[in-house]
């Protein structure tokens, strides 16, 4: 089994930056993808960005391409989001994500309890 858990999330203003850590835990497991997604309520979930480990490949939402930039630590298993320029619509909910090797579904089979982000304008 593998516990992720967020930090970094806090209080910003606009055009400040953040840097978002969530770091993975367990035994024998191997990390095939990880994503960071973002909620907030009366809007859908949205995948901001991710990364798949193997290789270091991204992709990126349009509303925060340019901006954020993600990033992991093989040997740490641990995934980076580092997010410059934050804007007010940013504000959200941040939760961590991974598909591991071994997950049944083939998708995300391990979720954070997520990081509050705040922006003041």
């Amino acid at each position: 089994q593998v516990q992720l858990v967020e930090s970094g999330g806090g209080l910003a203003q606009a055009g400040d930056s953040l840097r978002l850590t969530c770091a993975a835990t367990g035994r024998t497991f191997t990390i095939y993808f990880m994503g960071w997604f973002r909620q907030t309520p009366g809007k859908e979930r949205e995948r901001v960005s991710g990364i798949w480990f193997s290789d270091g490949s991204t992709d990126y939402s349009d509303s925060v391409k340019g901006r954020f930039t993600i990033s992991r630590d093989v040997a740490k298993n641990t995934l980076y989001l580092q997010m410059n320029a934050l804007k007010p619509e940013d504000p959200a909910v941040y939760y961590c994500a991974t598909q591991t090797t071994a997950s049944m579904s083939n998708d995300y089979d391990y979720w954070g309890q997520g990081t509050q982000v705040t922006v003041s304008s």
